[in-house]
């Protein structure tokens, strides 16, 4: 392999990736983002900060900024498109377990920009653009990673550890045949971006609603600056038809009536996974955020559950780098995160679906009546809180040896 780099490889310059390279830099250690845009991704995706995110990112001083540019959102809830509200959960009872009760509304892509520029005015960080990583190898003392520029011409890079986090068509997961568990939901998911102001047409809507319905559930995103709207959509229809503005327009319009036509900013459409990564860790390299697990954004977990599988990871790494601790001790990353994302992560976005996709009427009306009856007590509402908000999870990992 030759001579090895003194420096951490990490894959993917997204939200995981810069938060692990920031964390890793601000410890001391050399590293090296390799990421396959020609700039810093602006994926729309991922709009949602929870509480503990919020405070692990303190440590970066970016969470003050990242308010600034967001939306503070102190209740969310659970409504029904014909009933209206069903519940609404109120994150201040979070306070005193978390810096941050509330979430934050504010797009993934602004956060990759502030830890790069913080990391890069320190001369902390180095990020190569054009680098599509096709594969790694390792020995006993480093890793090599091949990836290719956009002229076809292949390059390689050395380190001594490697951070895959470039995301659900990992390339390094893959080059280690490493098996991604799971399934692929039957419907496509279809995000719609508009200027139109649900909060003034809808009564007592939360910037974050999550509507049930036996035909068409459908989710309310409350961004800075737009509403998003998610719908699933059937899976036999083609993107061109999904995404058809006729057709938008009547989803929309049944969704919500208004006079005249919406304005769409923007519109994705994408297929859902859940699946989970059978290993986190191989030998030198280690997965976190998308190429580790996938799961359904109803809830906003995976973003977050990225970011924190970063800290949790680079915690670890610091100790390793510095000889305070062996190269095994990374298994208990995988431990702690592979079962915060079972557990956690996917359990709660999978009943999240149900719940919102449910069409038997007496099992509508059950969990309807459950989340009345988890409001309106206070233990209750705040056992709730503190799993969907995915503080427990952390606490429950510390027993995780």
């Amino acid at each position: 392999m030759g001579g090895v780099e003194e420096r951490v490889l990490v894959v993917g310059a997204g939200p995981v990736g810069l938060v692990a390279a920031s964390a890793l830099a601000e410890a001391g250690i050399p590293v090296t983002v390799l990421e396959a845009s020609t700039e810093l991704p602006k994926d729309l995706r991922a709009s949602t900060f929870h509480p503990p995110t919020l405070d692990m990112l303190d440590r970066f001083g970016v969470t003050d900024r990242l308010i600034e540019r967001g939306l503070i959102c102190p209740h969310w809830q659970f409504r029904d498109r014909t009933e209206g509200v069903i519940a609404t959960f109120d994150l201040g009872i979070l306070a005193g377990e978390t810096s941050h009760p509330y979430r934050l509304q504010c797009e993934q892509w602004k956060l990759t920009e502030m830890l790069r520029d913080r990391m890069e005015e320190k001369g902390l960080l180095e990020i190569v653009y054009n680098a599509s990583a096709e594969g790694v190898t390792q020995d006993e003392n480093g890793v090599e990673v091949t990836f290719s520029r956009p002229d076809g011409a292949s390059e390689t890079i050395r380190g001594r550890f490697l951070i895959a986090a470039d995301g659900a068509h990992s390339a390094i997961r893959r080059s280690l045949d490493i098996e991604f568990e799971g399934l692929t939901i039957p419907e496509i998911f279809l995000s719609m971006s508009t200027t139109f102001d649900f909060d003034a047409a809808i009564p007592d809507l939360s910037p974050i609603a999550y509507l049930t319905d036996p035909d068409e559930w459908a989710v309310l995103l409350r961004t800075p600056s737009l509403w998003r709207v998610l719908l699933p959509t059937d899976p036999e229809l083609t993107e061109d038809e999904i995404k058809a503005p006729e057709t938008m327009e009547r989803r929309l319009q049944k969704l919500c009536p208004k006079d005249g036509a919406y304005d769409v900013v923007h519109a994705t459409a994408y297929r859902v996974h859940q699946r989970v990564a059978k290993s986190y860790v191989a030998g030198r390299v280690f997965l976190a955020g998308d190429s580790a697990h996938l799961n359904n954004p109803l809830g906003g977990m995976g973003m977050n559950g990225g970011v924190h599988d970063a800290i949790n990871l680079t915690d670890k790494l610091v100790d390793v780098w510095n000889g305070k601790a062996p190269l095994e001790s990374m298994a208990r990353y995988e431990r702690q995160r592979r079962k915060a994302c079972i557990d956690t992560v996917q359990a709660q976005t999978i009943r999240n679906r149900q719940i919102m996709a449910e069409n038997d009427p007496e099992a509508r009306k059950a969990y309807h009546d459950e989340l009345r009856r988890t409001v309106a007590d206070p233990e209750a509402h705040k056992t709730y809180l503190m799993r969907s908000s995915m503080i427990q999870s952390l606490r429950d990992l510390e027993a995780v040896a």
